[in-house]
Protein backbone atom coordinates (compact mmCIF):
# COMPACT_ATOMS: atom_id res chain seq x y z
CA UNK A 1 0.00 0.00 0.00
CA UNK A 2 2.02 3.17 -1.00
CA UNK A 3 -0.26 5.92 -0.69
CA UNK A 4 -1.79 7.10 3.18
CA UNK A 5 -3.66 9.99 4.37
CA UNK A 6 -3.47 11.05 7.94
CA UNK A 7 -4.97 14.13 8.93
CA UNK A 8 -6.32 16.45 12.25
CA UNK A 9 -8.62 18.86 13.21
CA UNK A 10 -7.03 22.77 13.66
CA UNK A 11 -8.32 22.73 16.71
CA UNK A 12 -6.56 19.51 17.79
CA UNK A 13 -2.95 20.31 16.37
CA UNK A 14 -1.00 18.24 19.25
CA UNK A 15 -3.39 15.06 18.30
CA UNK A 16 -5.29 13.40 17.87
CA UNK A 17 -4.09 12.75 14.65
CA UNK A 18 -5.81 10.06 12.21
CA UNK A 19 -3.64 8.04 10.61
CA UNK A 20 -5.74 5.18 8.07
CA UNK A 21 -9.15 3.77 6.86
CA UNK A 22 -10.50 0.42 7.86
CA UNK A 23 -8.67 -1.05 5.05
CA UNK A 24 -4.88 0.58 5.94
CA UNK A 25 -1.75 -2.01 6.08
CA UNK A 26 -2.11 -3.57 9.78
CA UNK A 27 1.23 -3.63 10.10
CA UNK A 28 1.84 0.15 9.18
CA UNK A 29 -0.89 0.87 11.78
CA UNK A 30 0.94 -1.37 14.66
CA UNK A 31 3.57 0.62 13.57
CA UNK A 32 2.47 3.79 14.63
CA UNK A 33 0.33 2.38 17.85
CA UNK A 34 -2.53 3.06 15.95
CA UNK A 35 -5.90 2.32 17.31
CA UNK A 36 -9.48 1.46 15.61
CA UNK A 37 -12.16 3.10 16.01
CA UNK A 38 -15.62 3.50 14.83
CA UNK A 39 -17.86 6.64 15.37
CA UNK A 40 -21.24 6.18 16.79
CA UNK A 41 -23.22 6.82 13.39
CA UNK A 42 -20.53 5.64 11.23
CA UNK A 43 -20.47 2.78 9.11
CA UNK A 44 -16.48 2.74 8.39
CA UNK A 45 -13.89 2.65 11.24
CA UNK A 46 -10.76 4.76 11.26
CA UNK A 47 -7.03 4.66 12.88
CA UNK A 48 -5.85 6.89 15.57
CA UNK A 49 -2.76 7.96 17.23
CA UNK A 50 -3.13 10.26 19.89
CA UNK A 51 0.38 12.28 19.12
CA UNK A 52 0.23 15.00 16.89
CA UNK A 53 0.92 14.93 13.42
CA UNK A 54 4.55 15.94 13.52
CA UNK A 55 5.72 13.39 15.44
CA UNK A 56 3.10 10.09 12.91
CA UNK A 57 5.05 12.19 9.79
CA UNK A 58 8.52 11.34 11.46
CA UNK A 59 7.44 7.87 12.25
CA UNK A 60 6.10 7.66 8.54
CA UNK A 61 9.59 9.12 6.93
CA UNK A 62 11.67 6.84 9.05
CA UNK A 63 10.10 3.33 7.27
CA UNK A 64 10.53 5.55 3.73
CA UNK A 65 7.16 7.51 3.27
CA UNK A 66 7.79 10.88 2.06
CA UNK A 67 4.68 14.03 1.66
CA UNK A 68 3.11 14.40 -1.53
CA UNK A 69 0.57 16.95 -0.62
CA UNK A 70 -0.52 18.75 1.85
CA UNK A 71 -4.11 20.84 2.28
CA UNK A 72 -6.59 22.58 4.55
CA UNK A 73 -10.46 21.41 4.23
CA UNK A 74 -12.33 23.26 5.89
CA UNK A 75 -11.36 22.90 9.90
CA UNK A 76 -9.01 19.68 8.83
CA UNK A 77 -5.40 19.55 8.02
CA UNK A 78 -4.75 16.38 5.74
CA UNK A 79 -1.27 15.16 4.59
CA UNK A 80 -0.64 12.73 1.75
CA UNK A 81 2.17 10.25 1.68
CA UNK A 82 3.77 8.21 -0.64
CA UNK A 83 6.30 5.15 -0.33
CA UNK A 84 7.96 3.90 -3.71
CA UNK A 85 7.73 -0.25 -3.80
CA UNK A 86 10.00 -2.07 -5.60
CA UNK A 87 7.30 -4.12 -7.76
CA UNK A 88 8.90 -5.38 -10.79
CA UNK A 89 7.13 -7.14 -13.83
Amino acid sequence: MPYILISTQIRLETGPTMVGDEYSDPSIMNYLGAQKTTMLGNNFSEYHVDEPPRLVLDKLDKIGFRVVSMTGVGQTLVWCLYKETSNTL
